[in-house]
């Protein structure tokens, strides 16, 4: 039976059958437009874990890098102003001279769903003491770690040690799940970012962290690469090949900086470029020599060669003024003066020829600079002093090796000097660069044969002293007398720079580099 239909009844179909057809359109845009908006933050850093292609956080400094991806986390942090935060630990407080409570975070899971609490904090830091990790010397302060609830544990040191608590800021005191089956392939972590896969020298995937205690990452998946060559860090960043690169190529700030898609980011750090000096053989283990190297050298014009003036400021002392334990402003500025050289040199038994050129027993001074190339600085840097030294009368190399190989060399005294570049104070407190380098018994004190025994007492009298004023005020004689030694000769404190693609957000900088993926960076 035909039924008759109304105008205006087809009128009203054609408009719920539009709908209804605009509706399966939007649905099906809703859809595309969800799975679009999957955020892929790719990064290019200059390095990444190279010893052996091991993960593990407490192996050797692998940490570093697995703290810098956002796996790992620490008790405490350093934040954007070098203050001493909690991070998985919410407090401490100091029950007596050798003992000192931590109060732990609640509600944190590791990314393998176990809970982070008190035996898993315990099992982390036993990793480190281990005599068999290579680290553990750096922790013989511990005498042992207990705990008095799900939540707290106690360290106890073996006698008084002020920079206890900072020295759980070092990403070698990582927090690990200690259900992970092998931490050197696969680490588990509390961090904004789960581990995916890895390619040794090549790259890490990563995926958010969807239950992170710091709130939901903005990011959802992360490519890291690792890359060593600074221009084609560069190139990487002007391709869009990335979104962000870390220690591009310096010659190329100028195009980076003109180009509207990119955005430069730059702080002063904590890292220090020096030199070691091989004290452990004529006539570097003369002071006026070593002093005399230093009057040679102008910092600013390596500032502005090698480092197209954006990489760096010149150093006084070892520690950059970000650090607050510097005591630059008391100590001689062993710069750019050839008149003060020549009159060193010359009392050591070191003068210059007719014909220009310095000379040491009756044969033309020369000098060996060892160096690696992994930081892009390094090379115009060292090419920089190179020339410097020859205008001045010494004949001067560069050695090039793989930063693998520097401490066998300088260890077993193969060189004269040796460019590198270290964090001065990634846990934040001076002992721990000071100790490595300037006591007598620190392992890189070895590299240089230096030994003084007034510096020894005033470092050991500083481990021990808890009043902040007085600690400044050991620290400032220390760094005072070794300018004056020299065995360490500073060339200028780096900047950390990043090129950043214009639709990041949320990017920021750490002055003691162990932080940079976090749960804010965003891709607008």
């Amino acid at each position: 039976m035909k039924k008759n239909i109304s105008k205006s009844q087809e009128i009203t179909r054609a408009f719920v059958m539009s709908v209804v057809v605009l509706a399966v359109i939007l649905c099906v845009g809703c859809v595309q437009s969800e799975n679009s908006e999957e955020k892929n933050l790719r990064i290019v850093l200059h390095s990444g874990p190279d010893t052996g292609g091991s993960l593990d956080p407490a192996y050797k400094w692998e940490g570093w890098y697995t703290r810098q991806t956002g796996i790992y986390e620490t008790l405490f942090y350093y934040d954007t102003e070098m203050r001493l935060q909690p991070e998985l630990a919410t407090g401490y407080k100091q029950l007596n001279d050798t003992e000192w409570e931590i109060q732990l975070r609640k509600g944190v899971t590791f990314h393998d769903g176990t809970k982070m609490d008190a035996d898993a904090v315990i099992y982390s830091i036993n990793r480190v003491l281990d005599p068999s990790n290579s680290r553990s010397v750096e922790y013989s302060f511990l005498d042992s770690v207990y705990k008095t609830g799900e939540y707290t544990v106690v360290i106890k040191t073996k006698e008084p040690y002020a920079p206890a608590i900072s020295a759980f800021a070092d990403p070698v005191m990582s927090i690990v799940s200690s259900n992970a089956e092998n931490l050197d392939t696969k680490p588990v972590g509390t961090g904004p970012f789960k581990f995916v896969s890895f390619e040794s020298g090549a790259s890490m995937d990563l995926e958010k962290n969807p239950d992170y205690w710091g709130g939901e990452p903005k990011i959802d998946t992360v490519s890291v690469l690792f890359n060593s060559d600074g221009a084609a860090r560069s190139l990487m960043i002007m391709s869009k090949d990335v979104d962000i690169s870390r220690d591009f190529q310096r010659s190329d700030y100028a195009t980076l900086a003109a180009n509207p898609d990119v955005q430069i980011v730059s702080q002063a750090g904590l890292r220090t470029f020096f030199l070691y000096v091989n004290g452990n053989k004529a006539p570097f283990n003369d002071t006026r020599v070593r002093q005399a190297l230093s009057y040679v050298l102008n910092r600013q014009e390596i500032v502005d060669t090698a480092l197209e003036g954006i990489g760096g400021v010149p150093a006084t002392g070892i520690f950059s003024g970000s650090l607050p334990w510097n005591a630059n402003d008391q100590l001689a500025t062993c710069d750019n003066d050839q008149k003060k050289a020549l009159e060193l040199f010359s009392e050591a038994g070191i003068t210059k020829g007719s014909d220009g050129k310095m000379y040491y027993n009756g044969e033309p001074f020369s000098i060996e600079l060892l160096i690696y190339t992994k930081r892009s600085a390094n090379l115009p840097t060292a090419e920089v002093i190179v020339s410097q030294l020859e205008n001045f009368g010494i004949k001067s190399t560069i050695r090039v090796v793989d930063s693998s190989t520097i401490p066998s060399e300088c260890s077993t005294g193969n060189y004269d000097l040796s460019l590198t570049d270290w964090v001065t104070a990634p846990s934040g407190d001076p002992d721990y660069f000071l100790s490595l380098h300037y006591l007598s018994t620190g392992s890189y004190a070895a590299w240089t044969g230096y030994s003084n025994t007034k510096v020894d007492e005033l470092i050991l009298k500083a481990r021990t002293t808890f009043d902040a004023d007085e600690r400044y005020k050991l620290y400032d004689q220390v760094q005072v007398l070794t300018q004056n030694d020299m065995p360490l000769i500073p060339i200028f404190y780096g900047t950390d720079v990043f090129a950043l693609s214009s639709n990041v957000t949320g990017f920021e900088i750490y002055p003691n580099e162990l932080t940079v993926l976090t749960s804010k960076i965003d891709l607008k």
